[in-house]
């Protein structure tokens, strides 16, 4: 087990020392009385040891070490940096197992099977979600060459939204689309060409 870092045990310590003075001003708080002189001294000598407690917490905290802004191995070695090594190895322990894994290997399965399974869902679901999005561009361009065809007018404005949405309007696909069902079929068919090369 690691060695514990004790100016980690010194802001747990400090943590815990502020919620305590917290709770003592929120004690002090819900008994106040204006009037009475004691309440006041009290409430106030209560926020000045939050304050002090607080100004603590903030001091050891700065002394915890932290991981440098560059951490690639080649320029900042655990060998060399101890701070490094002393704040990345309790990340590692901060990494949390799915529960579905955990129950998976409790029922006595192996997690390699789990690894492959998840691994087959997601290229599942990726292949879906890539469909998903070749059928709506498709869709895109063919509503965009109808409306062209029957609306001339709202050229510019059908050539605005395919741009915005990922599309490249060309002055064939204008052309093909005023040529009638022949002529864009053929269009269709370039354009699919285009974009598999």
């Amino acid at each position: 087990m690691a060695p514990i870092n004790p100016d980690l045990q010194n802001v747990q310590e400090d943590i815990k020392n502020v919620i305590q003075d917290l709770y003592q001003v929120m004690v002090q708080v819900s008994n106040y009385d204006g009037a009475g002189r004691p309440t006041r001294d009290v409430l106030s000598q209560d926020i000045q040891t939050l304050d002090a407690s607080l100004l603590t917490l903030y001091r050891d905290a700065q002394r915890l070490p932290t991981l440098p802004p560059s951490t690639s191995p080649s320029t900042t070695a655990p060998e060399t940096n101890p701070s490094y090594a002393a704040a990345a190895a309790p990340k590692s322990a901060d990494r949390a197992v799915p529960e579905p894994l955990i129950q998976y290997v409790e029922n006595g399965r192996n997690p390699d099977i789990y690894t492959r399974e998840f691994a087959e869902l997601v290229r599942r679901m990726n292949q879906l979600a890539r469909g998903k999005t070749h059928a709506f561009r498709d869709f895109r361009d063919v509503l965009a060459r109808e409306m062209m065809g029957a609306l001339p007018e709202l050229r510019e404005d059908v050539e605005a939204v395919v741009r915005a949405t990922g599309g490249v309007t060309t002055e064939v696909g204008v052309a093909e689309a005023g040529a009638g069902e022949q002529g864009g079929t053929s269009g269709q068919q370039q354009q699919q060409q285009q974009q598999q090369q």
